[in-house]
Protein backbone atom coordinates (compact mmCIF):
# COMPACT_ATOMS: atom_id res chain seq x y z
CA UNK A 1 0.00 0.00 0.00
CA UNK A 2 2.92 2.48 1.00
CA UNK A 3 4.48 1.87 -2.49
CA UNK A 4 1.56 2.49 -4.46
CA UNK A 5 0.08 5.92 -2.50
CA UNK A 6 3.93 6.87 -2.87
CA UNK A 7 4.12 6.29 -6.71
CA UNK A 8 0.77 7.93 -6.87
CA UNK A 9 1.74 11.03 -5.03
CA UNK A 10 4.89 11.49 -6.78
CA UNK A 11 3.25 10.98 -10.22
CA UNK A 12 0.50 14.10 -9.28
CA UNK A 13 3.21 16.55 -7.65
CA UNK A 14 4.80 19.38 -9.98
CA UNK A 15 8.47 19.54 -10.03
CA UNK A 16 10.62 22.85 -9.79
CA UNK A 17 14.47 22.61 -10.45
CA UNK A 18 16.99 24.10 -7.50
CA UNK A 19 20.14 24.15 -7.26
CA UNK A 20 21.02 20.71 -5.66
CA UNK A 21 25.00 19.84 -3.70
CA UNK A 22 25.70 16.86 -1.48
CA UNK A 23 27.08 16.60 1.91
CA UNK A 24 29.23 13.53 3.04
CA UNK A 25 30.16 13.12 6.45
CA UNK A 26 32.10 9.38 6.95
CA UNK A 27 33.94 9.30 10.55
CA UNK A 28 36.35 6.25 10.94
CA UNK A 29 37.85 4.37 13.99
CA UNK A 30 41.40 6.38 13.13
CA UNK A 31 40.33 9.88 13.10
CA UNK A 32 42.77 11.28 10.38
CA UNK A 33 40.80 8.92 7.60
CA UNK A 34 37.39 11.23 8.60
CA UNK A 35 36.27 13.45 5.78
CA UNK A 36 33.63 15.97 5.23
CA UNK A 37 32.82 16.95 1.82
CA UNK A 38 30.39 19.19 -0.17
CA UNK A 39 29.84 19.37 -3.26
CA UNK A 40 27.57 20.72 -6.25
CA UNK A 41 26.00 18.19 -8.60
CA UNK A 42 26.51 18.96 -12.33
CA UNK A 43 23.80 17.54 -13.81
CA UNK A 44 24.66 19.06 -17.10
CA UNK A 45 28.45 17.65 -17.47
CA UNK A 46 27.84 14.48 -15.37
CA UNK A 47 23.86 13.17 -16.10
CA UNK A 48 25.24 10.13 -13.70
CA UNK A 49 26.51 11.74 -10.68
CA UNK A 50 23.52 12.12 -8.82
CA UNK A 51 22.97 7.97 -9.00
CA UNK A 52 26.45 7.62 -8.54
CA UNK A 53 26.23 9.30 -4.96
CA UNK A 54 23.08 7.40 -4.23
CA UNK A 55 24.13 4.38 -4.80
CA UNK A 56 27.40 4.83 -3.63
CA UNK A 57 29.85 4.42 -6.90
CA UNK A 58 32.32 5.26 -8.82
CA UNK A 59 34.19 8.42 -7.31
CA UNK A 60 31.19 7.81 -4.43
CA UNK A 61 32.23 4.12 -3.84
CA UNK A 62 33.28 3.91 -0.39
CA UNK A 63 37.38 3.59 0.25
CA UNK A 64 39.68 1.08 0.93
CA UNK A 65 40.32 1.09 4.43
CA UNK A 66 43.61 0.07 6.17
CA UNK A 67 43.65 -2.97 8.24
CA UNK A 68 42.20 -2.60 12.00
CA UNK A 69 40.39 0.85 10.45
CA UNK A 70 36.64 1.13 10.30
CA UNK A 71 33.45 2.96 9.47
CA UNK A 72 32.07 4.51 12.89
CA UNK A 73 29.02 6.66 11.71
CA UNK A 74 28.49 9.06 8.81
CA UNK A 75 25.95 11.19 7.12
CA UNK A 76 25.12 11.56 3.66
CA UNK A 77 22.80 13.89 2.46
CA UNK A 78 21.00 15.80 -0.83
CA UNK A 79 21.21 19.57 -0.05
CA UNK A 80 19.09 22.30 -1.34
CA UNK A 81 20.01 25.05 1.33
CA UNK A 82 19.01 27.96 -1.09
CA UNK A 83 15.45 26.98 -2.56
CA UNK A 84 14.61 30.36 -4.24
CA UNK A 85 11.38 29.10 -6.21
CA UNK A 86 8.38 30.81 -6.15
CA UNK A 87 6.23 27.58 -5.56
CA UNK A 88 8.53 25.81 -3.77
CA UNK A 89 7.05 25.05 -0.97
CA UNK A 90 3.58 25.24 -2.30
CA UNK A 91 1.49 21.59 -1.55
CA UNK A 92 2.25 19.05 -4.24
CA UNK A 93 5.34 20.35 -5.25
CA UNK A 94 9.19 18.95 -5.64
CA UNK A 95 12.38 19.76 -6.42
CA UNK A 96 13.47 17.21 -7.90
CA UNK A 97 12.86 15.50 -11.30
CA UNK A 98 10.06 12.87 -10.88
CA UNK A 99 12.65 9.86 -11.73
CA UNK A 100 15.17 11.55 -9.29
CA UNK A 101 12.68 12.12 -6.48
CA UNK A 102 12.05 8.60 -6.37
CA UNK A 103 15.13 6.86 -7.02
CA UNK A 104 16.34 9.31 -4.03
CA UNK A 105 13.50 8.31 -1.73
CA UNK A 106 14.33 4.74 -2.15
CA UNK A 107 17.70 4.49 -2.72
CA UNK A 108 18.33 6.76 0.73
CA UNK A 109 15.01 4.35 2.26
CA UNK A 110 13.55 7.63 3.17
CA UNK A 111 10.11 7.90 4.29
CA UNK A 112 7.43 7.55 1.65
CA UNK A 113 5.42 9.30 3.57
CA UNK A 114 7.24 12.31 3.27
CA UNK A 115 5.53 13.60 -0.40
CA UNK A 116 2.38 12.84 1.43
CA UNK A 117 3.14 15.85 4.01
CA UNK A 118 4.15 18.51 1.51
CA UNK A 119 0.64 20.25 2.18
CA UNK A 120 0.91 20.00 6.28
CA UNK A 121 0.59 23.81 8.08
CA UNK A 122 3.23 24.45 10.88
CA UNK A 123 5.60 22.45 12.39
CA UNK A 124 5.50 19.03 11.73
CA UNK A 125 7.53 16.31 13.44
CA UNK A 126 7.02 12.47 12.43
CA UNK A 127 9.50 9.59 13.60
CA UNK A 128 8.93 5.47 13.03
CA UNK A 129 10.55 2.13 11.99
CA UNK A 130 10.85 0.94 8.78
CA UNK A 131 9.30 -2.73 8.20
CA UNK A 132 13.22 -3.97 7.35
CA UNK A 133 14.05 -6.59 9.82
CA UNK A 134 17.07 -7.52 8.38
CA UNK A 135 18.36 -3.37 8.66
CA UNK A 136 15.91 -1.67 10.13
CA UNK A 137 15.95 2.32 9.48
CA UNK A 138 14.93 5.07 11.90
CA UNK A 139 13.22 7.63 9.72
CA UNK A 140 12.63 10.87 10.57
CA UNK A 141 10.09 14.05 8.96
CA UNK A 142 10.57 17.62 10.14
CA UNK A 143 9.21 20.11 8.32
CA UNK A 144 8.14 23.48 8.82
CA UNK A 145 6.41 25.31 5.35
CA UNK A 146 5.21 29.17 5.92
CA UNK A 147 2.44 31.33 4.36
CA UNK A 148 3.64 33.37 1.38
CA UNK A 149 5.11 36.48 1.33
CA UNK A 150 5.67 38.81 -1.34
CA UNK A 151 4.67 35.77 -3.61
CA UNK A 152 7.11 33.36 -2.40
CA UNK A 153 6.55 30.16 -0.14
CA UNK A 154 8.99 29.88 2.61
CA UNK A 155 10.27 27.16 5.03
CA UNK A 156 12.15 24.01 5.46
CA UNK A 157 11.78 20.43 5.12
CA UNK A 158 13.84 17.51 6.27
CA UNK A 159 13.89 13.70 5.52
CA UNK A 160 16.10 11.44 7.72
CA UNK A 161 17.15 7.60 7.27
CA UNK A 162 19.21 6.38 10.10
CA UNK A 163 20.69 2.59 9.32
CA UNK A 164 21.07 0.51 12.43
CA UNK A 165 23.95 -1.72 10.67
CA UNK A 166 26.03 0.75 9.05
CA UNK A 167 25.34 3.85 11.45
CA UNK A 168 24.98 6.27 8.49
CA UNK A 169 22.05 8.73 8.42
CA UNK A 170 20.92 9.47 5.06
CA UNK A 171 18.32 12.25 3.91
CA UNK A 172 17.45 15.13 1.98
CA UNK A 173 17.20 18.77 3.48
CA UNK A 174 15.58 22.22 1.82
CA UNK A 175 15.17 25.40 2.97
CA UNK A 176 14.82 28.86 2.02
CA UNK A 177 16.97 31.49 2.38
CA UNK A 178 14.48 32.52 5.21
CA UNK A 179 14.87 29.71 6.92
CA UNK A 180 18.20 28.99 8.94
CA UNK A 181 19.31 25.61 7.22
CA UNK A 182 22.16 26.68 5.92
CA UNK A 183 23.34 27.75 9.38
CA UNK A 184 22.47 24.31 10.12
CA UNK A 185 24.68 22.88 8.18
CA UNK A 186 27.58 24.77 8.97
CA UNK A 187 26.45 23.41 12.59
CA UNK A 188 26.29 20.02 11.52
CA UNK A 189 29.58 19.98 9.94
CA UNK A 190 31.24 21.44 13.05
CA UNK A 191 29.39 18.46 15.24
CA UNK A 192 30.76 15.97 12.67
CA UNK A 193 32.07 13.30 15.68
CA UNK A 194 28.53 13.04 17.28
CA UNK A 195 26.97 11.53 13.50
CA UNK A 196 26.38 8.45 14.89
CA UNK A 197 23.00 9.91 16.61
CA UNK A 198 20.10 10.03 13.83
CA UNK A 199 18.70 13.17 15.80
CA UNK A 200 21.24 15.72 15.54
CA UNK A 201 20.14 17.56 12.68
CA UNK A 202 16.77 17.87 13.51
CA UNK A 203 17.64 19.03 17.23
CA UNK A 204 20.30 21.60 15.63
CA UNK A 205 17.44 22.72 13.15
CA UNK A 206 15.19 23.17 16.12
CA UNK A 207 18.08 25.16 18.36
CA UNK A 208 18.08 27.38 15.33
CA UNK A 209 14.36 27.96 15.19
CA UNK A 210 13.89 28.32 18.94
CA UNK A 211 17.02 31.43 19.02
CA UNK A 212 16.81 34.34 20.44
CA UNK A 213 14.74 36.03 17.79
CA UNK A 214 11.74 34.20 19.40
CA UNK A 215 12.08 36.23 22.77
CA UNK A 216 12.98 39.17 21.14
CA UNK A 217 10.12 39.19 19.10
CA UNK A 218 8.23 38.90 22.27
CA UNK A 219 9.83 41.81 23.62
CA UNK A 220 9.59 43.87 20.83
CA UNK A 221 5.55 43.32 20.79
CA UNK A 222 5.77 44.11 24.36
CA UNK A 223 7.35 47.57 23.79
CA UNK A 224 4.63 48.12 21.13
CA UNK A 225 2.23 47.20 23.36
CA UNK A 226 3.51 50.68 25.99
CA UNK A 227 3.16 52.48 22.92
CA UNK A 228 -0.20 51.79 21.97
CA UNK A 229 -1.52 51.84 25.76
CA UNK A 230 0.13 55.25 26.29
CA UNK A 231 -1.58 56.84 23.08
CA UNK A 232 -4.88 54.83 23.74
CA UNK A 233 -5.29 55.95 27.26
CA UNK A 234 -4.16 59.03 26.57
CA UNK A 235 -1.26 59.59 29.12
CA UNK A 236 0.22 62.83 29.55
CA UNK A 237 4.24 61.49 29.90
CA UNK A 238 3.78 60.84 25.91
CA UNK A 239 7.40 60.32 24.30
CA UNK A 240 8.60 61.33 20.90
CA UNK A 241 8.05 57.41 19.23
CA UNK A 242 4.51 57.57 20.78
CA UNK A 243 3.54 60.89 18.86
CA UNK A 244 3.54 59.24 15.53
CA UNK A 245 -0.23 58.33 16.71
CA UNK A 246 -1.03 62.04 17.47
CA UNK A 247 -2.11 64.12 14.65
CA UNK A 248 -2.57 67.78 15.83
CA UNK A 249 -3.43 66.79 18.87
CA UNK A 250 -5.94 64.04 17.60
CA UNK A 251 -5.29 60.62 18.27
CA UNK A 252 -4.98 58.89 15.27
CA UNK A 253 -7.39 55.64 15.85
CA UNK A 254 -6.72 54.41 12.45
CA UNK A 255 -2.95 54.13 12.81
CA UNK A 256 -3.10 52.93 16.27
CA UNK A 257 -5.76 49.88 14.87
CA UNK A 258 -3.68 48.84 12.58
CA UNK A 259 -0.70 48.53 14.74
CA UNK A 260 -3.00 46.67 17.19
CA UNK A 261 -3.61 43.90 14.57
CA UNK A 262 0.16 43.91 13.02
CA UNK A 263 0.93 43.62 17.32
CA UNK A 264 -1.05 40.82 17.68
CA UNK A 265 0.06 39.20 14.69
CA UNK A 266 3.58 39.13 15.61
CA UNK A 267 2.72 38.51 19.52
CA UNK A 268 0.89 35.33 17.97
CA UNK A 269 4.47 34.59 15.71
CA UNK A 270 5.98 30.75 16.58
CA UNK A 271 3.37 29.86 18.90
CA UNK A 272 4.66 28.36 21.72
CA UNK A 273 2.26 25.73 22.32
CA UNK A 274 3.10 24.16 18.29
CA UNK A 275 7.10 24.42 19.63
CA UNK A 276 5.79 22.42 22.84
CA UNK A 277 4.39 19.63 20.54
CA UNK A 278 7.29 19.26 18.24
CA UNK A 279 9.42 19.04 21.40
CA UNK A 280 7.62 16.05 22.87
CA UNK A 281 7.94 14.34 19.40
CA UNK A 282 11.66 14.72 19.32
CA UNK A 283 11.67 13.51 23.20
CA UNK A 284 9.39 10.35 22.25
CA UNK A 285 12.11 9.96 18.76
CA UNK A 286 14.98 10.27 21.29
CA UNK A 287 13.59 7.52 23.78
CA UNK A 288 12.37 4.76 20.48
CA UNK A 289 16.19 5.37 19.05
CA UNK A 290 18.11 4.89 22.30
CA UNK A 291 15.46 1.89 22.87
CA UNK A 292 16.62 0.47 19.99
CA UNK A 293 20.13 1.58 20.10
CA UNK A 294 21.64 1.28 24.04
CA UNK A 295 21.99 -3.03 23.28
CA UNK A 296 24.09 -2.39 20.45
CA UNK A 297 27.58 -2.81 20.99
CA UNK A 298 28.44 0.20 18.40
CA UNK A 299 27.10 2.97 20.05
CA UNK A 300 28.37 2.15 22.97
CA UNK A 301 25.38 1.09 25.53
CA UNK A 302 24.59 2.89 28.44
CA UNK A 303 27.30 5.40 29.79
CA UNK A 304 29.07 5.36 26.58
CA UNK A 305 29.34 8.57 24.21
CA UNK A 306 26.40 8.10 22.49
CA UNK A 307 24.42 7.67 25.63
CA UNK A 308 26.07 10.96 26.85
CA UNK A 309 24.89 12.61 24.13
CA UNK A 310 21.23 11.23 24.23
CA UNK A 311 21.06 12.56 27.68
CA UNK A 312 22.65 16.02 26.39
CA UNK A 313 19.65 16.37 24.11
CA UNK A 314 17.14 15.53 26.52
CA UNK A 315 18.18 18.05 28.34
CA UNK A 316 18.30 20.18 25.74
CA UNK A 317 14.73 19.84 24.90
CA UNK A 318 13.90 20.40 28.77
CA UNK A 319 15.94 23.59 28.61
CA UNK A 320 13.45 24.44 25.45
CA UNK A 321 10.64 23.33 26.82
CA UNK A 322 10.82 25.45 30.04
CA UNK A 323 11.57 28.52 27.89
CA UNK A 324 8.70 27.40 25.99
CA UNK A 325 6.96 27.91 28.76
CA UNK A 326 8.10 30.91 30.28
CA UNK A 327 7.30 32.65 25.79
CA UNK A 328 3.82 31.41 26.52
CA UNK A 329 2.85 32.92 29.88
CA UNK A 330 4.92 36.47 28.50
CA UNK A 331 2.33 36.01 25.60
CA UNK A 332 -0.35 35.00 27.49
CA UNK A 333 -0.11 38.23 29.72
CA UNK A 334 0.89 40.12 26.12
CA UNK A 335 -2.41 38.91 24.39
CA UNK A 336 -4.61 39.76 27.39
CA UNK A 337 -3.55 43.42 27.58
CA UNK A 338 -4.15 43.65 24.00
CA UNK A 339 -7.18 42.36 24.52
CA UNK A 340 -7.72 45.38 26.91
CA UNK A 341 -6.58 47.79 24.95
CA UNK A 342 -8.84 46.36 22.19
CA UNK A 343 -12.01 47.22 24.23
CA UNK A 344 -10.65 50.58 25.60
CA UNK A 345 -9.95 51.84 21.58
CA UNK A 346 -14.03 50.18 21.00
CA UNK A 347 -14.90 52.71 23.95
CA UNK A 348 -13.55 55.70 22.59
CA UNK A 349 -14.53 54.99 19.03
CA UNK A 350 -18.31 54.75 20.56
CA UNK A 351 -17.82 57.85 22.48
CA UNK A 352 -16.50 59.53 19.61
CA UNK A 353 -19.22 58.52 17.19
CA UNK A 354 -21.89 59.11 20.48
CA UNK A 355 -20.50 62.93 20.04
CA UNK A 356 -20.61 62.89 16.38
CA UNK A 357 -24.37 62.06 17.13
CA UNK A 358 -25.05 64.40 19.58
CA UNK A 359 -23.33 66.92 17.26
CA UNK A 360 -25.59 65.49 14.47
CA UNK A 361 -28.71 66.81 16.69
CA UNK A 362 -27.74 69.61 17.81
CA UNK A 363 -27.22 70.47 14.20
CA UNK A 364 -30.62 69.37 13.22
CA UNK A 365 -32.23 71.30 16.33
CA UNK A 366 -30.36 74.63 15.47
CA UNK A 367 -31.76 73.64 12.13
CA UNK A 368 -35.13 72.86 12.93
CA UNK A 369 -34.81 76.57 15.63
CA UNK A 370 -34.09 78.08 12.36
CA UNK A 371 -36.81 76.92 10.07
CA UNK A 372 -39.36 78.24 13.56
CA UNK A 373 -38.06 81.41 13.38
CA UNK A 374 -37.99 81.49 9.08
CA UNK A 375 -41.85 80.92 9.51
CA UNK A 376 -42.53 83.33 11.86
CA UNK A 377 -40.98 86.04 9.72
CA UNK A 378 -43.07 84.34 6.81
CA UNK A 379 -46.16 84.71 8.92
CA UNK A 380 -45.12 88.75 9.81
CA UNK A 381 -44.67 89.77 6.17
CA UNK A 382 -48.55 87.74 5.45
CA UNK A 383 -49.70 89.57 8.60
CA UNK A 384 -48.24 92.95 7.05
CA UNK A 385 -49.17 92.53 3.13
CA UNK A 386 -52.87 91.54 5.39
CA UNK A 387 -52.97 94.92 6.48
CA UNK A 388 -51.43 97.29 3.82
CA UNK A 389 -52.32 95.23 0.76
CA UNK A 390 -56.82 96.27 0.98
CA UNK A 391 -55.88 100.04 1.32
CA UNK A 392 -53.47 99.96 -1.08
CA UNK A 393 -55.72 98.67 -3.54
CA UNK A 394 -58.25 100.78 -2.70
CA UNK A 395 -56.39 103.78 -3.12
CA UNK A 396 -55.14 102.09 -6.75
CA UNK A 397 -58.95 101.79 -7.61
CA UNK A 398 -60.14 105.28 -6.63
CA UNK A 399 -57.18 107.14 -8.15
CA UNK A 400 -58.29 105.78 -11.77
CA UNK A 401 -59.48 107.79 -14.30
CA UNK A 402 -63.26 106.59 -13.95
CA UNK A 403 -63.82 108.52 -10.49
CA UNK A 404 -63.63 112.62 -10.12
CA UNK A 405 -63.56 113.75 -6.99
CA UNK A 406 -61.78 117.62 -7.68
CA UNK A 407 -64.27 120.38 -7.76
CA UNK A 408 -64.11 122.55 -9.91
CA UNK A 409 -62.40 126.14 -9.75
CA UNK A 410 -65.55 128.31 -10.98
CA UNK A 411 -68.73 129.28 -8.59
CA UNK A 412 -70.81 126.41 -10.30
CA UNK A 413 -70.29 123.23 -11.65
CA UNK A 414 -68.75 122.91 -14.93
CA UNK A 415 -71.45 122.91 -17.75
CA UNK A 416 -72.26 120.09 -19.98
CA UNK A 417 -70.90 120.12 -23.41
CA UNK A 418 -74.76 119.74 -24.85
CA UNK A 419 -76.66 120.52 -21.80
CA UNK A 420 -79.35 122.77 -23.02
CA UNK A 421 -81.05 123.45 -26.51
CA UNK A 422 -82.16 127.34 -27.55
CA UNK A 423 -85.90 127.11 -29.29
CA UNK A 424 -85.67 130.28 -31.57
CA UNK A 425 -88.11 131.18 -35.11
CA UNK A 426 -85.79 130.48 -37.44
CA UNK A 427 -84.17 127.86 -38.52
CA UNK A 428 -81.30 129.36 -39.31
CA UNK A 429 -80.58 131.43 -36.66
CA UNK A 430 -81.44 128.71 -34.12
CA UNK A 431 -78.53 126.67 -36.05
CA UNK A 432 -76.45 129.58 -36.15
CA UNK A 433 -76.78 129.93 -32.34
CA UNK A 434 -76.32 126.78 -31.42
CA UNK A 435 -73.86 126.57 -33.62
CA UNK A 436 -72.19 129.22 -31.36
CA UNK A 437 -73.24 128.25 -28.30
CA UNK A 438 -71.93 124.93 -28.70
CA UNK A 439 -68.52 125.79 -29.94
CA UNK A 440 -68.34 128.43 -26.82
CA UNK A 441 -69.42 125.82 -24.21
CA UNK A 442 -67.27 123.32 -25.91
CA UNK A 443 -63.85 125.83 -25.41
CA UNK A 444 -65.38 126.82 -21.77
CA UNK A 445 -65.49 123.12 -20.70
CA UNK A 446 -61.94 122.00 -22.11
CA UNK A 447 -60.25 125.26 -20.31
CA UNK A 448 -62.22 123.88 -17.03
CA UNK A 449 -61.31 120.60 -17.39
CA UNK A 450 -57.86 121.36 -18.26
CA UNK A 451 -57.77 124.10 -15.11
CA UNK A 452 -59.29 121.54 -13.17
CA UNK A 453 -56.66 118.30 -13.67
CA UNK A 454 -53.49 120.23 -13.84
CA UNK A 455 -53.88 121.53 -10.76
CA UNK A 456 -52.30 120.56 -7.06
CA UNK A 457 -54.09 120.17 -3.95
CA UNK A 458 -53.00 122.61 -1.54
CA UNK A 459 -53.52 120.07 1.26
CA UNK A 460 -51.36 117.12 -0.44
CA UNK A 461 -48.54 117.56 2.62
CA UNK A 462 -51.05 115.94 4.93
CA UNK A 463 -50.31 112.57 2.77
CA UNK A 464 -46.73 112.84 3.46
CA UNK A 465 -47.20 114.12 7.20
CA UNK A 466 -49.06 110.92 8.16
CA UNK A 467 -47.76 107.83 5.30
CA UNK A 468 -43.97 108.72 6.86
CA UNK A 469 -44.22 108.53 10.68
CA UNK A 470 -46.47 106.14 10.18
CA UNK A 471 -44.03 103.84 8.41
CA UNK A 472 -40.98 105.13 10.24
CA UNK A 473 -43.11 103.63 13.61
CA UNK A 474 -43.94 100.00 12.13
CA UNK A 475 -40.69 100.49 10.48
CA UNK A 476 -39.15 100.94 14.42
CA UNK A 477 -41.43 98.81 16.04
CA UNK A 478 -40.75 95.92 13.99
CA UNK A 479 -36.52 96.33 14.34
CA UNK A 480 -37.37 96.94 18.10
CA UNK A 481 -39.88 93.34 18.43
CA UNK A 482 -37.15 91.69 15.90
CA UNK A 483 -34.17 92.42 18.33
CA UNK A 484 -36.39 90.88 20.87
CA UNK A 485 -36.91 87.90 19.22
CA UNK A 486 -33.26 87.71 18.69
CA UNK A 487 -32.53 88.27 22.44
CA UNK A 488 -35.01 85.42 23.01
CA UNK A 489 -33.27 82.82 20.36
CA UNK A 490 -30.06 83.37 21.58
CA UNK A 491 -30.94 82.39 24.98
CA UNK A 492 -32.52 79.15 23.48
CA UNK A 493 -29.58 78.20 21.87
CA UNK A 494 -27.35 78.88 24.97
CA UNK A 495 -29.64 76.39 26.86
CA UNK A 496 -29.80 73.89 24.11
CA UNK A 497 -25.74 73.82 24.17
CA UNK A 498 -25.75 73.50 27.30
CA UNK A 499 -28.36 70.42 27.48
CA UNK A 500 -26.07 68.96 24.30
CA UNK A 501 -22.95 69.26 26.34
CA UNK A 502 -24.74 68.18 29.87
CA UNK A 503 -25.61 64.77 28.08
CA UNK A 504 -22.58 64.03 26.10
CA UNK A 505 -20.63 64.37 29.99
CA UNK A 506 -22.89 62.13 31.19
CA UNK A 507 -22.93 59.57 28.47
CA UNK A 508 -19.21 59.69 28.60
CA UNK A 509 -19.11 59.53 32.11
CA UNK A 510 -21.65 56.70 32.43
CA UNK A 511 -19.27 54.82 29.46
CA UNK A 512 -16.65 55.48 31.53
CA UNK A 513 -17.68 53.23 34.74
CA UNK A 514 -18.87 50.85 32.98
CA UNK A 515 -15.60 49.87 30.62
CA UNK A 516 -12.54 51.60 32.31
CA UNK A 517 -12.90 51.52 35.24
CA UNK A 518 -10.20 49.14 36.42
CA UNK A 519 -8.08 51.29 33.33
CA UNK A 520 -7.31 54.14 35.79
CA UNK A 521 -5.61 55.94 33.15
CA UNK A 522 -6.52 59.21 33.25
CA UNK A 523 -5.43 62.43 35.45
CA UNK A 524 -7.15 62.47 39.01
CA UNK A 525 -9.01 59.04 38.26
CA UNK A 526 -9.25 57.33 41.45
CA UNK A 527 -5.54 57.74 42.17
CA UNK A 528 -3.28 57.54 38.56
CA UNK A 529 -0.45 59.61 39.64
CA UNK A 530 0.94 59.70 36.15
CA UNK A 531 3.49 56.47 36.71
CA UNK A 532 3.19 53.09 35.29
Amino acid sequence: MDDYMFRSHVTNCICVQEATSYLEILNYSDPPHNTIEEHRFRFDELPDEFGNYLHRRGAFAPPKLPPGVRLVSGVRLILQQNAKHRETFSPNHISLAHPAYEEMVRAMHLPFRAVEGSSVVGPFFWCAFDQDDDDPHFQIIFRKSDVRKKGYTRGWELMLSHSFRTGITTGYAKGTPSSDMMESIKHLKACADQALHPLLLPVIILSHDLSGKTDQKQREAREWLRLLEHAISMRSEVLEEESRYIKESMVDLDQINRDLVECHSQVLWKRPQAYQEIINGIHAALDKFWAKAQDDPAYGGPGGPVDRFQRSMLARLDFYRAKLKGIENYAHVTLKRLTIQRAALYNIIAQKESKLGLQMAGEQRRLAHAAKRDSTSMKILSLLGAIFLPATYLCSVFSMAFFDFIPDTGDGPAPAASSSTPTTTSLTATTTTTTTTAATNTTTTSTAAAGAWSSVSPILWIYFVITIPITLAIVLLWRWWDRRREVQYAAEDADIEAGIERMEAQIMATMRKRTLSKVRTWEGGGGWDGKR
